[in-house]
């Protein structure tokens, strides 16, 4: 990986960093027993609205999976 940004930062009172030149508005942290933080950008969107059809769909066949109606099982070993 290269670097493209570097810079020393310190918290300020209420224990929060800024980050310089952030090409993302969301991070995901992860902070680790050693102190490292790794910041991965999070990019957040509206989840699409799910059609009124596509909800009678998954209904159907949750009732079937319920009744036993299955088909038989795939086989995915050449995955």
């Amino acid at each position: 990986m290269q670097v493209i940004n570097n810079y020393n930062a310190h918290t300020d009172s209420k224990k929060r960093i800024t980050l310089r030149k952030s090409k993302y508005d969301y991070y995901h942290v992860k902070e680790y027993d050693n102190g490292c933080l790794v910041l991965e950008p999070r990019e957040l969107v509206k989840p699409k609205n799910i059609s009124d059809k596509a909800l009678k769909v998954m209904d159907e066949s949750v009732a079937n999976l319920k009744k036993g109606r299955v088909s038989a099982p795939v086989d995915l070993s050449d995955f």
